[in-house]
């Protein structure tokens, strides 16, 4: 029986799991062969946690953050989030409860070339039902969060790499999502820019209590995150706390 890791902050921080992960597996069919990339993952991860994925290649980190973002689903067994089997969802569902509980950032920032700063952010609030004020307030405060209001004319080409990554820090919290989900968010940083991405996650982790699931191969970003969740070959094989 495949034991049950609970992750949380500390006995003082402890809450509600908001994340839980019950017996799930997932392959892929290559040619005439099922190959298995998670086998039997259990896993609590409290509300407002941070937490770090890391593993070699091949190990199904990745594939689990799909899963935990609904961009995905497993063969077999459960993903609770908020009391949501989102497993259980259908495809028309899982889109509407995408956009509205997770914030997506990613390691090429995947932003319009053709879109301002300002549009960006926007983008995501186009599909509610806020109003034009509304909208404007909201892409105001969160361009003000990552301190890019003077930037917020500025096209992506016009933009370092940094400052685009905190353009799509700002589009993945504009929604006030109840989870980010970040896939190598420093993989394409230098040093600097990386540590200013790691500070900005770590703000919103703490001020705003945001529930951040970190992929990342670079061991720096992982001691940001305040758990690291280590996978080998599909398998959960260590959990360990960061002191901070």
């Amino acid at each position: 029986m495949a034991s049950e890791v609970r992750v949380q902050r500390s006995p003082q921080a402890a809450t509600a799991a908001l994340i839980e992960i019950r017996g799930v597996a997932k392959s892929y069919t290559r040619g005439e062969q099922q190959v298995p990339v998670l086998t039997d993952i259990n896993l609590d991860i409290g509300r407002g946690d941070f937490v770090a994925l890391m593993g070699p290649s091949g190990s199904g980190k990745s594939t689990l953050l799909n899963l935990v973002a609904g961009i995905d689903k497993p063969d077999a067994g459960a993903i609770i989030i908020a009391g949501a089997d989102i497993t259980r969802l259908d495809e028309t569902e899982l889109a509407a409860w995408r956009a509205a509980s997770v914030g997506f950032v990613f390691q090429f920032y995947n932003l319009m070339p053709v879109l301002t700063a300002w549009e960006n952010v926007e983008l995501p609030l186009l599909l509610t039902s806020l109003s034009r004020r509304e909208r404007a307030e909201r892409v105001e405060a969160v361009l003000a969060l990552v301190g890019l209001s003077d930037r917020m004319d500025h096209r992506p080409n016009e933009l370092s790499g940094g400052q685009q990554q905190r353009v799509a820090i700002a589009r993945a919290v504009v929604t006030d999502p109840l989870l980010l989900i970040a896939d190598e968010p420093t993989g394409d940083l230098d040093r600097a820019s990386a540590a200013e991405i790691l500070k900005l996650l770590d703000r919103l982790n703490l001020g705003l209590g945001k529930t951040i699931v970190m992929v990342t191969h670079d061991p720096r970003a992982a001691e940001a995150a305040h758990h690291l969740i280590y996978l080998d070959k599909g398998k959960l094989t260590d959990t360990s706390p960061f002191a901070h």
